[in-house]
């Protein structure tokens, strides 16, 4: 089996001896471990194609420490010329927000098509802020909460065209066949629980997503989300819409047992090991043991992605970073 090969089988919950991984950092975590981690961890076409200017150097790391997922940046759109109205007025806008396109499709075509005729790994589409986060980024997350509670009617049609933007752009790239999932990002959970009730997520939230999904799985392609925090109270929710594997999964926030327990085998997870706790304060053997219980908790009849909880940020020491990698590696092909 090949990375790509060993992803999808626990995507698909099969028993395998492989467990994938993805391994990923902030830009700062990149920026600051990044030419180390290419060195220890030498691989001669990657570092070709990295002097080459085809991979940047999240990408060149990504493969070199030998991850199962290859993220892949697609052209999207932002908003445009945001003005006080939106961004500094408590009361809501009397108009949408502008939007402007962003990136080449030719480019992206061509990269991609390179990058699964070179490596095996299993590319993703990456959406960051894809819908609610999209819509607090126009306004201010404290006064977008207000929106929905005080202009419940102006906060759904910011909402609704969201969603019409993002099935356009997806469209377009959709067809290309040469990736295998979209992952699309809004964080719907703090630390404790939902950062709205549930009747506004399934109410506001919920069919905006689900015409995404829809759209994606019609392509043939695999659905992933990333949500920090507490979201159990929409996991049944996540689980019956089609969605293929949660990131980041924190176990500060949610109980791994119990996630695994009630939703392993509808749903894959990817991450679990402390960004808050262990990584930045453990010792390597700790993140090791962590690692290791993890893995054995939540890959039984596949649907685990190894991985920390968060992106590594910079107050990860190194060795702790070495210590992931290296257990994560001892229990899969890279």
């Amino acid at each position: 089996m090949n990375r790509k090969e060993i992803l999808i089988s626990a995507l698909r919950h099969q028993d395998s001896a492989y467990v994938p991984y993805a391994i990923n950092m902030t830009g700062e975590g990149c920026d600051k471990y990044g030419e180390q981690l290419l060195k220890d961890y030498p691989n001669e076409q990657v570092m070709e194609d990295y002097r080459r200017g085809i991979l940047d150097k999240m990408q060149a790391v990504q493969l070199a420490i030998g991850n199962h997922i290859l993220y892949i940046n697609a052209p999207w759109w932002d908003w445009y010329n945001l003005t006080d109205e939106f961004l500094k007025e408590e009361d809501t806008p009397g108009r949408l927000p502008d939007t402007i396109g962003r990136g080449s499709y030719e480019q992206f075509f061509e990269k991609t098509r390179y990058l699964r005729e070179t490596y095996d790994a299993y590319l993703l589409v990456t959406i960051w802020g894809s819908h609610w986060e999209k819509a607090y980024f126009s306004r201010g997350i404290e006064n977008f909460l207000a929106d929905l509670a005080g202009d419940p009617e102006w906060s759904q049609q910011l909402l609704d065209m969201i969603i019409r933007k993002n099935l356009v752009m997806l469209e377009n790239i959709l067809c290309c066949n040469d990736y295998e999932g979209v992952l699309l990002g809004s964080d719907w959970g703090t630390q404790r629980d939902l950062i709205m009730s549930p009747k506004c997520w399934k109410t506001m939230i919920q069919p905006g997503e689900q015409q995404e999904y829809d759209l994606i799985k019609r392509y043939g392609k695999d659905v992933f989300i990333h949500s920090c925090g507490n979201i159990v109270k929409i996991m049944e929710e996540l689980t019956q819409m089609g969605v293929d594997a949660l990131n980041p999964v924190q176990p500060e926030c949610m109980d791994l047992s119990e996630l695994k327990r009630l939703y392993g085998d509808k749903i894959a997870f990817y991450g679990g090991i402390s960004t808050q706790r262990t990584l930045p304060n453990g010792t390597p053997e700790q993140v090791a043991r962590e690692t290791e219980q993890t893995i054995k908790l939540m890959s039984v009849h596949g649907g685990y992605i190894t991985a920390p909880s968060q992106e590594i940020q910079v107050d990860v020491p190194y060795e702790n970073l070495r210590a992931l990698i290296d257990t994560a590696r001892a229990h899969s092909i890279h």
